[in-house]
């Protein structure tokens, strides 16, 4: 029997937009709409290729810069010189989602009476980066999309990215990972992908470690935009009854 796995994205445009901001190193006021505008529909399609849910508020957003691209093609007038710059209409909310994004987290970091524990083992790796000058920055959902990319590139170059079920079960590697995890409590994102994967194992591989870092149990880091990615886990403590 076949059947379909379809995940949700828990990042939104925003999120993304950001990613491609820092990712292009670009002032948000001075965003290059085009490059950022391919960009975005790229990593679309690559989600609808993983076979990601894409939810409306990144079609809703994939339109907006659609429509700030074209009017940033249209050529000098006197009129369009005295227009407001279309990009505002992105940097704006950028900044409004920046400024809450950060409140939340700060708020997210402080103790909440009758929270779940989870434990978080320093690992040796993370204890190191920790105690050097550069701390290791948590990564994004989209940073592991573009690390899994760059995968398949090397491994598999001219293939088309399509998402086979086959005989790979999402939940089965769900519990290969935790496995590995609670014998070691960190890998690095290369770790998981070892020489010899066909593409539909390295698709439902990626599925499950998505699907982690979902459930939370998983923190992820990385030192530097050309460094491999940590995965820190962050698994629930097994209580005594």
């Amino acid at each position: 029997m076949t059947y379909e796995v379809k995940l949700e994205i828990f990042e939104g445009p925003m999120d993304l937009l950001l990613h491609l901001i820092r990712k292009n190193e670009v002032d948000i006021f001075d965003i290059p709409i085009a490059t950022i505008t391919d960009e975005f529909l790229a990593y679309i399609d690559m989600m609808k290729a993983l076979n990601i849910n894409v939810a409306g508020d990144f079609l809703l957003m994939a339109s907006t810069l659609m429509h700030i691209k074209s009017k940033m093609l249209l050529p000098d007038t006197d009129d369009k010189e005295d227009e407001e710059d279309p990009r505002l209409e992105i940097a704006r909310p950028l900044l409004e989602y920046m400024r809450i994004r950060d409140l939340a987290h700060e708020l997210s970091e402080r103790d909440v009476l009758g929270r779940d524990v989870f434990s978080r083992i320093p690992s040796t790796e993370l204890s190191a980066l920790s105690d050097s000058e550069d701390v290791p920055l948590e990564a994004n959902i989209f940073q592991l999309i573009d690390a899994f990319r760059r995968i398949v590139d090397q491994r598999l170059p001219e293939t088309q990215l399509r998402f086979r079920l086959e005989e790979w079960s999402i939940n089965e590697k769900i519990d290969q990972i935790i496995a590995r995890l609670k014998e070691k409590q960190t890998l690095y994102f290369q770790e998981l992908f070892p020489e010899g994967m066909g593409l539909s194992e390295l698709v439902v591989t990626f599925l499950a470690l998505l699907e982690l870092v979902h459930r939370g149990l998983l923190k992820l880091f990385q030192p530097d935009h050309d460094s491999d990615i940590l995965l820190n886990a962050a698994l629930p403590e097994e209580r005594n009854p």
